[in-house]
C-alpha cells in the first residue's frame, strides 16, 4: 500500500468499519492484535494505531482489561455517525443538509400536530435565545441546535428527539463556511434571512398547521442546502 499515513489510515479504517457492520467481524468477536493486522495490511503500526484508535472512539470496538480488544456487542447500532471534523469539509455538510432535508420536513409537520403549550414556550425560548446571541457563532449554533431539539420534542416522537439531540451542533452548518472573509453587513443579512425562516417555522407550528410547517422546515433547509451547494460550485471552478 502507497500513501500518507493520514490517508492509509482512513483506508484501514473505511476497511475494518466495513467487516464490522457487514457482520463479517461479528458482535463480540475478538479484533485481531495490531502486530497481525499491520502484517495482514501491510501497513506500519503507527497506520493501524490510528485506525483502531477511531474504531474505539464510534464505540465499534472494546478493551477488555487482560483478555484483549473486542468487537462491541453494540456495533451494528453504533455505526452511524457524524463527527465534529467532517463537518468542516463543505461536500459532508451538503450531504448532511440532504438528510436533514427529508427529516425536518416531516418532524416539523408532527411537532405542528401535536405540539403543546409548553412545547411552544420552549421552541420560542430557544428563538430568542438565538436572536440574543446571534454575534457569537459558536453560541448562535447551539442556540439553533436547541431550536431544533425543542421541535423534536414537540412531535412526541423520542426517536427525532434523540437524532436531533445526538446530532447537536452538526445540525447548524458553520457559518464561517458560508460567510468566510464576507463583511459584517453579509453576516447581518445571513442572520435576519435565517430568522425569518424560523419565524416562518414557528408560526406554522403555533397555528397547528401540519402542512404549512412542512412547507416552511422545506423551505429551510433548502435555502441552506442551495446557500452552500452554491458556494460548492464557486469553490470547485476557483480550484480548475
Amino acid at each position: 500500500m502507497a500513501g500518507s499515513a493520514g490517508s492509509l489510515s482512513d483506508s484501514l479504517f473505511r476497511k475494518l468499519q466495513s467487516r464490522i457492520t457487514s457482520g463479517e467481524m461479528a458482535p463480540g468477536s475478538r479484533f485481531p492484535t495490531q502486530k497481525d493486522i499491520a502484517a495482514t495490511e501491510n501497513v506500519s503500526r503507527t497506520v493501524v494505531r490510528e485506525a483502531v484508535a477511531r474504531l474505539a472512539s464510534q464505540g465499534l470496538t472494546t478493551s477488555r482489561q487482560g483478555s484483549g480488544v473486542f468487537v462491541a456487542e453494540t456495533a451494528p447500532y453504533r455505526a452511524f455517525q457524524v463527527t465534529r471534523d467532517e463537518m468542516s469539509e463543505l461536500t459532508d455538510v451538503i450531504k448532511l443538509l440532504e438528510m436533514r432535508l427529508a427529516v425536518e420536513t416531516e418532524m416539523a409537520s408532527l411537532a405542528a400536530a401535536r405540539r403543546t403549550t409548553a412545547d411552544i414556550g420552549d421552541i420560542r425560548d430557544a428563538l430568542r435565545q438565538m436572536e440574543a446571541v446571534s454575534d457569537d457563532p459558536e453560541a448562535a449554533a447551539r442556540a439553533d441546535s436547541a431550536f431544533h431539539l425543542a421541535i423534536a420534542r414537540a412531535t412526541q416522537n423520542d426517536y427525532f428527539v434523540r437524532l436531533v439531540d445526538f446530532l447537536g451542533v452538526r445540525l447548524v452548518p458553520p457559518r464561517n463556511l458560508y460567510l468566510r472573509d464576507q463583511s459584517e453587513e453579509a453576516h447581518a443579512s445571513y442572520a435576519a434571512k435565517v430568522r425569518g425562516e424560523h419565524d416562518a417555522l414557528v408560526d406554522a407550528i403555533v397555528r397547528m398547521d401540519s402542512a404549512k410547517a412542512r412547507e416552511a422546515a422545506r423551505h429551510h433547509m433548502q435555502e441552506s442546502l442551495s446557500r452552500h451547494s452554491h458556494l460548492s460550485e464557486i469553490k470547485r471552478l476557483r480550484g480548475r
